[in-house]
């Protein structure tokens, strides 16, 4: 009899279809559910929640800055007239091409418009409850002490104004990290008279037009925002820690190293020359932030490091909490798309997550070989060259097909072309001819 009814039990435990939230509907919160909904015999349909009404993330654009209707902190950081950095021809989800006939550095909207069509032919938006914004997210004690057995998701519709609680399984962050503006103190911004923003609240170049800007801060947004920028305004200086930047630039276009603190009419740069400024613009990133984190889930964020994640994903004290897209300075979607089939073989058994201690150890071995080959800590999620190796690392350990070899070499050839010359390279076109193989073609001024 008691046989009987251990059988009965473990078959019913067998036939449990696993329930996954996901909290966020940008590309990686829409990659995480496809792949869900591809497994429909060991995953439940997944709940997405999305606070805006539509899908896209920091690719939708708004020329609203600050807050929202609802009070809310705007989320994107896109900007009018912003195109890829990136040929589109590396961008796409693995799965799910660009449109060919779209020019290799494609306009935001076309990037928006791509991730409504994977949305709509992967059957996603049944499964999206928009305008839901995600207030706590905590953990549930199972009936056998086991912390992280379930997860109770708070919500509060933003139109009924109703707030509800769902018990899931899993749950997958994509929450994003392109929303919180980092600023860095500079001595005596006090004394400053003139407009101090981040580029978070850029949005187009006209208000800007016959001043003298300075913009802090040389990454990808930085110098697309000063080029865009130069083109109306008298003078922009670009204040950057680089060691090099080796393009031509535009003639009012100015490059210096480090700002040591304000003056009333601009800044004073560590080459102890005074640059003056109408508007000081930070653009140096965005804090990560997941305010709907109980305490009791234990994640810190500490000078822009995230602790304690296992390849960067996994929260080592409870391994059903997942994190997609903190990595940075990386081929994004390709990279959601490989952190998102690893999520899911640790979920599936395909991959056996190691012990707490075993991955934590992993994780702090991979933080001190950073440091050790010049790494600051800051920069630990900054992955750079080391996104195929990781990449390829996590196809090996979810039993899933690695990113071919193409991406990285049109990758890294885009990257060798934009450093040498930022005004132009995004004059090119490019096709992927087969697994190994890319070409140029038709090398042409594209439409703005």
């Amino acid at each position: 009899m008691i046989k009987v009814h251990i059988f009965v039990k473990s078959r019913i435990m067998s036939f449990h279809k696993m329930k996954v939230a996901v909290l966020g509907a940008g590309a990686s919160g829409l990659c995480a559910a496809r792949h869900l909904l591809a497994r429909p015999q060991i995953f439940a349909p997944p709940v997405v929640y999305e606070q805006s009404d539509c899908v896209g993330g920091t690719w939708v654009y708004t020329d609203r800055v600050r807050k929202d209707d609802n009070g809310l902190p705007i989320h994107a950081s896109m900007y009018r007239d912003l195109r890829t950095n990136l040929p589109k021809e590396v961008m796409c989800f693995p799965d799910f091409l660009f449109d060919t006939r779209l020019p290799s550095f494609i306009h935001h909207t076309d990037v928006r418009s791509y991730l409504e069509q994977y949305t709509d032919h992967f059957e996603i938006q049944p499964h999206i409850k928009f305008h839901t914004h995600v207030e706590r997210l905590n953990p549930v004690s199972g009936t056998t002490g086991d912390a992280q057995s379930s997860w109770e998701v708070t919500s509060l519709n933003l139109n009924s104004h109703c707030r509800s609680t769902e018990r899931f399984d899993s749950v997958i962050v994509c929450n994003g990290h392109y929303s919180d503006p980092f600023i860095p103190h500079i001595p005596e911004t006090e004394r400053f008279k003139g407009q101090i923003m981040h580029s978070h609240d850029y949005r187009f170049a006209e208000p800007f037009t016959g001043k003298n800007l300075v913009l802090l801060g040389a990454g990808p947004s930085g110098i697309d925002i000063a080029l865009e920028l130069c083109s109306v305004a008298k003078q922009v200086v670009l204040i950057h820690n680089r060691s090099r930047i080796s393009s031509m630039l535009p003639t009012n276009v100015l490059l210096v190293k480090g700002v040591n603190r304000f003056s009333e009419t601009g800044v004073i740069c560590n080459d102890g020359v005074e640059y003056p400024a109408d508007v000081f613009m930070f653009c140096t990133g965005y804090n990560y932030s997941f305010p709907f984190l109980e305490k009791e889930v234990g994640l810190k964020v500490k000078d822009h490091r995230i602790t304690p994640l296992y390849k960067h994903i996994v929260h080592t004290t409870f391994p059903t909490l997942f994190f997609i897209g903190l990595c940075k300075t990386v081929c994004p979607f390709p990279l959601f798309n490989s952190q998102v089939l690893f999520v899911l073989a640790s979920l599936d058994g395909t991959y056996k997550l190691p012990p707490k201690a075993e991955m934590d150890a992993v994780t702090e071995h991979e933080y001190q070989s950073s440091l050790q080959n010049g790494i600051s800590h800051r920069h630990f999620h900054k992955l750079d060259g080391l996104q195929w190796s990781y990449n390829a690392e996590l196809a090996t350990l979810s039993k899933t097909d690695p990113i071919p070899p193409v991406i990285r070499d049109l990758y890294e050839t885009n990257q060798k072309i934009r450093n040498q010359d930022l005004c132009n390279y995004k004059r090119f076109n490019y096709e992927i001819v087969n697994h190994d193989t890319w070409i140029r073609v038709n090398p042409k001024q594209l439409k703005n």
